[in-house]
């Protein structure tokens, strides 16, 4: 029997710690950069290289710590998001991790990463931040391409369900009040030309996890990108959170996080979704409930009612935090790809 070949083309949208997890779990289907296809990634458990392309789309609204500094003082990009997702993709991510994470802690350094000073000195270089990006993937030997969602300066406003706007993603996750609607500035912020190529050739597209609005909503706003995933005959699949997330998501079922998804969108952008339906230890419930933070309903019928397919299973890894099992999600978004 023939072993199976490298075949799918795939891209993952998000931001934050939810998409570089993702990304940790798709990689082990991936050759090493340069490595002629073997039957199995063998610095991962022993499954077949299914994934030809990996394309990771990140979000680059981030005005807080690190980032935010590096924005004001060098006028580039917040380069936190890709920065995580730069080592969750390399070839010695234990290495990697230690040095990309590693955080200044005195003098006029204090509170930066290295990887932030790293790309932002690759970005004096080159001239240009998507370049340094791609730069950095070549020198750290990742297992896909890094694109951030937009090279435009673009600045997040909410308007509040109290009717007030709020500017600013810091400022944003920091409020009390319920998001009702997200706006990127510019508005006609729009992306590379590599990222809607990407979209446009892919067979398995993912969407989070990741914080609703500004983790996943902001790449959205992106002039163009929402036409090309309606536009894609990709199996898309959004990856939904474990647990609700202050000001952001309260309350919200999964049924309503794809609402609020598809209304900024515009269209429906989603075959599949991906809902935990395991249950979780007492213990850690109870720390989250502190916060306000519950588990997310799977209100299974009302999805489907959005022309949206559920996928349930146990997804969920608990360890310090909750957070998705990179393997089972990315085995499972991968045998989706596989039957269409």
């Amino acid at each position: 029997m023939n072993e199976p070949q490298a075949s799918l083309r795939v891209v993952a949208i998000g931001g934050g710690t939810g998409l570089s997890t993702l990304l940790r779990g798709l990689k082990c289907y991936v050759a090493a950069p340069g490595a002629a296809i073997p039957s199995s990634n063998p610095t991962c458990k022993p499954v077949p290289c299914l994934i030809r392309e990996l394309s990771a789309i990140v979000t680059v609204t981030d005005d807080g710590g690190s980032s935010g500094r590096l924005r004001e003082d060098l006028n580039i990009l917040p380069p936190g998001d890709l920065r995580n997702c730069l080592v969750a993709l390399s070839e010695d991510e234990h290495l990697l991790s230690q040095l990309f994470q590693y955080r200044f802690s005195q003098g006029d350094l204090d509170g930066h990463s290295f990887g932030n000073l790293f790309l932002a000195a690759l970005t004096g270089i080159t001239g240009d931040f998507a370049q340094a990006v791609q730069t950095s993937s070549q020198i750290l030997a990742t297992r896909g391409r890094i694109y951030p969602s937009t090279t435009a300066n673009a600045t997040l406003s909410a308007l509040m369900d109290d009717g007030s706007t709020v500017h600013g993603e810091t400022n944003i996750t920091a409020s009390r009040r319920s998001i009702a609607e997200l706006m990127l500035s510019p508005a006609d912020a729009g992306p590379l030309p590599e990222t809607l190529d990407a979209i446009g050739s892919a067979d398995l597209i993912t969407i989070g996890p990741g914080s609703l609005y500004t983790s996943l909503i902001t790449n959205l706003l992106v002039r163009g990108i929402p036409e090309a995933l309606t536009a894609s005959h990709a199996s898309r699949v959004y990856i939904c959170n474990l647990m609700t997330q202050a000001n952001e998501s309260l309350n919200l079922t999964a049924s309503q996080h794809i609402e609020k998804i598809l209304d900024h969108a515009g269209a429906r952008i989603f075959d599949y979704a991906l809902i935990n339906t395991a249950p979780i230890r007492p213990q850690a419930l109870a720390q989250y409930a502190r916060f306000g933070q519950l588990p997310i309903a799977a209100d299974l019928d009302r999805i489907r009612s959005l022309g949206v397919e559920p996928i349930t299973g146990n997804f969920v890894h608990e360890g310090d935090v909750l957070r998705h099992n990179y393997d089972t999600v990315a085995e499972t978004v991968v045998n989706l790809a596989l039957q269409r």
